[in-house]
């Protein structure tokens, strides 16, 4: 407990930070939701034939794994929070749509009868009667969409939209419970909270449908406040993330969702901030490969350290090759060429893939290259990283290569391969040479005998027009010029995997070697 208490002490700038980035993506998808989701369950009550078909479309939409929806978004929006609120609101709508359609369609049908003899005309019974009969039904669903809404936002961290889930996948690839619990906790605490307003909402709300006649003054009152409080909160908000959007002076550096990638992230921010006049925007924690590639290749951010290898087979699809220097002129070529992308200098490091597995367990059968692996793994389980299981650079190759044959192998993210190695729940994992926690863990990894992993040494990339409206970004990323070595980057991740800020450790390695002051 103590342990947790210091962390968030130390980190609660950056907690309070991505509290309040939660609170208003919450809170902007939500009322988006409110503004699309409550008109369309209105008009199919009066227009019922449609109102199966719509209500179906809604239970698709919410039936989608978000993961494979943010995926199916990303092509349209990028990355950042457009695609995270797009799909927070598609998941939104269901609760709102179908409660208000329950509600308006249960009103006393004599109800209805009575104020049409009266001569109330269809607009008015709606919204001096049925809406105000059917507010209780109406405002259980918005609380239903509010409190999975703060859930959901969470995965707006995979993309670079900020958040409390930024924490926790942060936390779960460093096996951090305390970051972990830094992120769950206060997003359980949001969910609560906005439960509690939305009910106290309701309240008041159902209260004024219900009041007679001459309590109408202060109703107009209170109605006209909470519309006010509403569309101030929209205005902001969407002011706020307008300008983000339409500020094309600053140059966004990105990320992959693991450590080093965090760490080169903020290094090469860093190095900008300090050495230039330049505004920089960090969008670190972006996914896979593909996610922080196809951002550069939209111009959702600027730049991102990549790897020459991942350059070559994952990204060009060509063959592995052994020759360092062969393969940086090709994939800085090809990159040239087809996207208008620079390769710059390399960083020094080289974070190939590695096999790794218990130290004990290998040696109780002798394994210590991958042949060695090969001629045994039928006893074993292979757990590692999704996106190497689907590489032809990683274990699709691989497997060819060697002719592995385990039990199973099992997708899992970040540390928690290395949680379920340590557990015994898998035997072998994937790994890049530069891991941390292979020394956390004392794993020891295996030789590629037939070296089939080709080199992967780490430079920044950069679209080639950001180069010439920042004509001093250049020589300031060159200072990085192999400044770290393979043992190094290894140093820098492990203190990050014991619970280091990112960015604080990319900082001090820069000042150590004068890069900044």
């Amino acid at each position: 407990m103590s342990s947790f208490i210091n962390f968030v002490i130390d980190r609660k700038d950056q907690i309070f930070s991505l509290f309040i980035q939660h609170i208003e993506l919450t809170l902007f998808a939500v009322i988006i939701s409110i503004i699309i989701g409550v008109p369309i369950g209105i008009l199919i009550t009066r227009a019922r034939k449609i109102s199966s078909p719509v209500i179906a479309l809604a239970n698709i939409a919410q039936s989608i794994p978000s993961m494979a929806l943010l995926g199916f978004l990303i092509p349209f929006f990028g990355i950042g929070s457009k695609p995270a609120i797009v799909m927070v609101v598609l998941y939104s709508l269901l609760p709102i749509i179908k409660n208000t359609f329950t509600g308006l369609k249960n009103v006393q049908p004599h109800i209805i009868e009575a104020a049409t003899g009266i001569g109330l005309t269809k607009n008015q019974i709606l919204i001096k009667i049925s809406l105000p009969l059917a507010m209780p039904v109406i405002m259980s669903g918005i609380r239903i969409s509010v409190v999975t809404a703060v859930g959901l936002m969470t995965i707006a961290a995979f993309i670079g939209a900020g958040g409390l889930g930024y924490l926790v996948f942060s936390g779960v690839q460093t096996v951090n419970n305390n970051m972990i619990l830094a992120g769950a906790i206060p997003a359980s605490i949001l969910a609560l909270l906005l439960d509690f307003i939305i009910g106290k909402i309701e309240n008041l709300v159902t209260t004024e449908g219900r009041k007679k006649a001459r309590s109408k003054k202060v109703n107009k009152k209170r109605n006209r406040i909470i519309a006010a409080i509403l569309t101030v909160i929209i205005v902001v908000s969407g002011s706020v993330m307008f300008y983000k959007s339409m500020n094309k002076k600053v140059i966004v550096v990105g990320s992959k969702n693991f450590n080093e990638q965090l760490i080169m992230g903020n290094m090469i921010a860093s190095l900008i901030e300090h050495n230039t006049n330049y505004k920089v925007e960090r969008k670190l924690n972006l996914g896979g490969t593909s996610v922080a590639f196809n951002a550069l290749k939209s111009g959702d951010i600027d730049m991102y350290v990549e790897y020459t290898g991942t350059g070559l087979v994952d990204i060009m699809k060509k063959s592995s090759e052994a020759n360092e220097q062969k393969v940086f002129n090709e994939v800085k070529s090809f990159f040239h060429d087809k996207y208008n992308i620079a390769w710059l200098d390399p960083i020094g490091f080289n974070n190939t893939y590695v096999l790794a597995m218990n130290r004990d367990l290998a040696a109780k059968y002798n394994i210590n290259t991958v042949s060695d692996l090969a001629k045994v793994s039928n006893n074993f389980v292979l757990g590692s990283t999704m996106e190497f299981l689907n590489r032809t650079d990683g274990f699709i190759g691989l497997n060819k290569g060697y002719g592995l044959n385990f039990k199973s192998t099992k997708g899992l993210d970040g540390g928690l391969r290395y949680s379920s190695l340590n557990k015994n729940e898998t035997q072998v994992t994937d790994a890049f040479s530069t891991d941390g926690l292979l020394k956390k863990f004392n794993l020891k990894t295996l030789k590629d005998d037939k070296n089939f992993f080709p080199p992967y040494y780490a430079v920044p990339i950069v679209s080639e027009d950001t180069l010439k409206k920042f004509p001093e970004l250049k020589s300031v990323l060159s200072k990085l010029k192999n400044q770290i070595t393979d043992d190094e980057m290894r140093e820098l991740n492990y203190k990050v995997d014991n619970g280091q800020d990112p960015k604080n450790v990319a900082d001090e390695f820069l000042k150590s070697k004068h890069l900044i002051k």
